[in-house]
Order: structure tokens, then sequence, then C-alpha cells
């Protein structure tokens, strides 16, 4: 085995069994041979490492790699230390890396990048040092003094956990009086003040203000941190959005605006208008279905409409609170059908209790307690059915891809009008014989 292999074998052996301790080495050496050392590496055990080091160090060492080992590591890295690492690099790079990224990670890039105009995620720097709990006093003072010979050293460092979550953070002058042997966690202030990455960039210019903090850490709905905002970007009232470029890149983004033109809002607008005539249709065929319990008792006619109307509402109600959490990524991987279990078992309670109501008003009105059965049960599962509707179909629709604020209200309109109408006249041929 020749010298070359040799070194080459303990050095790789060194990294996989100390890639916290390998990653301070590598952040030590100059770029390019820093950048030449992680390409060597197997493909599992360069996005170890990447993962380790400091995010702003890693996008440079990316940047300077070539496109076979990109290609290999890429689809290593988690998605939101990939998007951090694209917004530091420059815009020619991030098409080079762009080539690279594809599927469920370039989905997930795309979800992580939509911030709402005027929040602070769209102004928000990653430029910022985090370290994990477990690392010492010794450790952090060592690579923050390496990393300082290559860009303006920072006044604070936060902690966080494997996942990014933010535990706390970690003042300078109190990391250099400790002793060497402390780990961070032991060091950090707990109480870290933060910012929502939706909150809008006045509000959080205010709080900046008020508190005299030169920079805030910046979380999303999970408290996992994403970055940090710095007041002067603030106060400036800079409004640019630091991910716009590589929103359009990736063809993040809702196409129309407010002050589109009439043309493009129409030809936006009128495939959905269609799409909803057809669902129209189907929701009136399935009361061409009980043509003739109707036409025995018109008074069911009368109920229609409170029928619609109820599955409607409820079912808004949810989809109002599943779009939100959309929106502000307050639903975590895996809670989904948890939500939907949560909505149908809220539209059970609801459809209960104004199931209840309606058969009362129709007992009174009518004067048959049957009538008032039949229109109760069928409340109590329409609302039902809104319930997981209204949860389901946005989740749904932004799985596969279609917008689900365009598109939601008229799938969940047909839903609700389907299985409304199903239910309450299906149990109207039930009790026909009591009814007449």
């Amino acid at each position: 085995m020749s010298e070359e292999n040799t070194c080459y074998l303990l050095v790789k052996k060194f990294i996989e069994n100390d890639v916290v301790a390998a990653s301070k080495i590598i952040e030590g050496l100059e770029d390019l041979e820093a950048a030449d050392l992680l390409a060597s590496l197997p493909s599992d055990l360069a996005a170890r490492v990447v993962k380790n080091l400091q995010v702003t160090f890693a996008a440079g060492l990316l940047e300077k790699t070539n496109d076979t080992f990109l290609q290999k590591i890429l689809p290593k890295l988690d998605p939101q230390l990939l998007t951090t690492i694209l917004m530091l690099i420059p815009a020619e790079s991030r098409d080079r890396l762009k080539v690279h990224i594809s599927g469920a990670v370039e989905k997930q890039i795309i979800d992580l990048l939509e911030y709402p105009q005027g929040s602070v995620g769209r102004i928000v720097t990653t430029d910022y040092l985090s370290f994990d709990k477990s690392v010492t006093a010794k450790d952090a003072i060592s690579r923050i003094r390496s990393l300082s010979r290559k860009s303006r050293p920072a006044s604070y460092a936060y902690v966080v956990d494997d996942q990014k979550h933010l535990l706390g953070v970690v003042n300078m002058l109190d990391l250099m009086i400790s002793s060497h042997t402390q780990t961070l966690d032991s060091i950090m202030i707990k109480e870290v003040f933060s910012l929502h990455c939706f909150i809008d960039v006045q509000e959080a210019a205010a709080e900046l203000a008020r508190r005299k903090y030169f920079a805030v850490p910046v979380v999303d709905s999970e408290n996992v941190i994403i970055g940090i905002i710095k007041a002067e970007r603030l106060i400036k009232g800079v409004q640019e959005d630091s991910a716009q470029g590589l929103q359009r890149m990736f063809g993040a983004g809702r196409d129309e605006k407010p002050f589109s033109s009439i043309f493009f809002s129409l030809k936006k607008r009128l495939f959905w208008l269609h799409i909803n005539l057809v669902t129209a249709f189907m929701a009136a065929s399935v009361v061409a279905l009980f043509e003739g319990i109707i036409a025995k008792l018109t008074i069911l006619a009368v109920f229609l409409p409170v029928v619609a109307g109820q599955g409607g509402n409820a079912g808004a109600q949810s989809l109002a609170v599943v779009m939100r959490g959309i929106i502000m990524r307050e639903i975590p991987k895996g809670k989904a059908r948890a939500l939907i279990l949560k909505e149908g078992i809220l539209g059970a309670i609801n459809g209960l209790i104004i199931g209840i109501v309606t058969a009362m008003i129709a007992w009174i009105w009518y004067g048959n307690p049957y009538l008032g059965v039949v229109i109760g049960l069928g409340m109590f599962f329409n609302l039902i059915f809104a319930g997981l509707a209204g949860a389901a179909i946005p989740l749904f629709m932004k799985k596969i891809g279609i917008d689900p604020a365009q598109s939601s209200s008229i799938v969940l309109t047909t839903i609700t009008d389907i299985l409304g109408f199903f239910a309450f006249l299906g149990f109207a041929v039930l009790f026909q014989d009591l009814l007449v």
C-alpha cells in the first residue's frame, strides 16, 4: 500500500471516529485544502462533516468543490441546512448547485423559502455562530478563533441541539471567563429572546429598538433557528428578500398579484370557475337522485340550503385553521393525520349540537318529530364530513403540488354539498313512511 493511501485511510478513520474534532481541524485549513479534503471523502462521511461545520464555512467549501462531488453529497444534506447554504453563496454558484437538487429535497427548499412579503424571514441573515450544547468552552473558543481569521468575529454564539432547535445564547465575555471544561449548556443564557420568522419587519424593528438589541435569533414555529436579524437592517428599513432570487430559481411563490393584468388574472381564474361549474352539477345530480322523495315531501327542499350552508361554513372553519397552519408552518411532519382526526372529532361534536338544535326547529315547524330526526342525523354526518374534508383537502393539495389557497374551497364546497345532500336525503328515504 502506498504512503498516500495510508495517509488517506488514517485521515478517514480519524474523521469517522470523531467528526466534531475533525470538523474543527478542517475549519482551520485553507479553503482550497479543506475543499479538496472534503471532496476526497465518501459522500456519507462528507455530509456528516458539513453538518458539523459552521454554515458560512460549509457554504464556501461546497462552492469550491466539483460537480461530481456535489451530485453525490447534496441529496444527503438536510433541506434546512442546504437552504441556508444556498442563501449564502453567490447567484452563479446557486445555479451550479441547483442542477443537482430535485424531487422531495427541491420541494422542501421551496417551502422553506416561502416567507410572506414584509416578514423577518425575507431579510434574515444566516451568518451566525452556533454550537451543540455538549461542546466545551475550550473547543468553542478554539473554533471561534479559527473562524475569526476569515471573517469578522461574532459577539454571540447560539446553542442548539441535533435538530437545530434554539436552546440558549452564549455571551463572548461569559465564554472567555468560564472554565475550559465547562460545556456550553452550563454557560448559556437559557431565556433567549427570539423573533418568529413570519413576524412583520416593522414590529420586529420596534422590538429591537425597545430592548436595545443589535442582533436577535430568528426561529420557525418549531423553534428551529433559521438565522439572525441585525438591527441595522431593520432600522434602515431594508425590505429586500434575501431569498427572492432563490424562489424564482426554484419556481416558488404565487403567480397572480393584486395588480396583475386583467387578462392574466382571467387566465388564472377562469379554469377554476369551470371546475366549480362541473362540481355544482355534481351536487345537483345527487339531488336529482332523490327527486322522488322530494316530490312527495316538498318540505325537504326547504332544508337543502340549510344543510349546504352549515356544511360549507363548518368546512370553511376547518379549512381556514389548516391553511393558516400550512402558511405559518405550524403542522409538523407526521402530524397531518392527527390534525384531520381532530377536525373530524370537532365536526362530530359540532354536528351533534347543531343537529339537535336543527331537529328541534324542524319538529316545531313541521309538527313531525321524525323530520327532526332526519334533519338532525343529516346535519350530524354532514358536519363530520365537513371537518374531515376541510382539514384533508388543503394538506392533500399541497402534497400533490397544487396551490391549496386557490383550489381547496372549490373542492370543499363540492364534497360538503354532495355528502351533506346524500346524508340528509338518504335518511329521508329510510324514514319516508314516517314522514308522509
